[in-house]
């Protein structure tokens, strides 16, 4: 390539850049990111600097794994905090609720209903229609308590 089509390349990592930026909101993972970070460096680079395309695919390889590292160690240091760290875990998110035995708990198993849908519950013998207070999960089966 001609030195002319060497400097006219830094398009080509800019528009990579914006491309893996994009491609990180599609698909979070929060590992593009920093590659996108690393091309858009070396499109600047580029633009700067006349350098060779096999220089800057070197370049490019270096600044994506430094970016990834830098970028792992940061987010392991400054872990992001969700304001709702139950968000996804449903079972969490009933603990403290009453709920109905619906098919009596005997042997410890049984059924128990919660807002509009029926749970498999685990806990001391109870009747049908006896409250009780969720006091923790397994899986999908809720762990009941008497209400005290």
């Amino acid at each position: 390539m001609s030195l002319a089509g060497d400097i006219e390349f830094h398009y080509t990592w800019l528009a990579l850049g914006l491309v893996l930026a994009v491609a990180e909101m599609a698909i979070p993972g929060v590992f593009l990111i920093w590659m996108a970070g690393a091309a858009l460096a070396t499109g600047l680079i580029t633009w700067v600097l006349p350098i060779g395309v096999p220089i800057q695919i070197g370049l490019f390889a270096v600044l994506s794994i430094i970016a990834v590292f830098v970028g792992r160690r940061y987010i392991d240091r400054h872990p992001v905090v969700s304001a709702d760290p139950k968000m996804n875990d449903r079972g969490a998110r009933v603990i403290g609720e009453t709920v109905v035995v619906t098919q009596a708990i005997e042997g410890g198993q049984g059924r128990v209903k919660l807002g509009d849908s029926e749970w498999l519950a685990r806990g001391a013998d109870a009747a049908v229609g006896t409250r009780l207070r969720i006091s923790g999960h397994d899986g999908v089966v809720l762990v009941v308590e008497p209400i005290a």
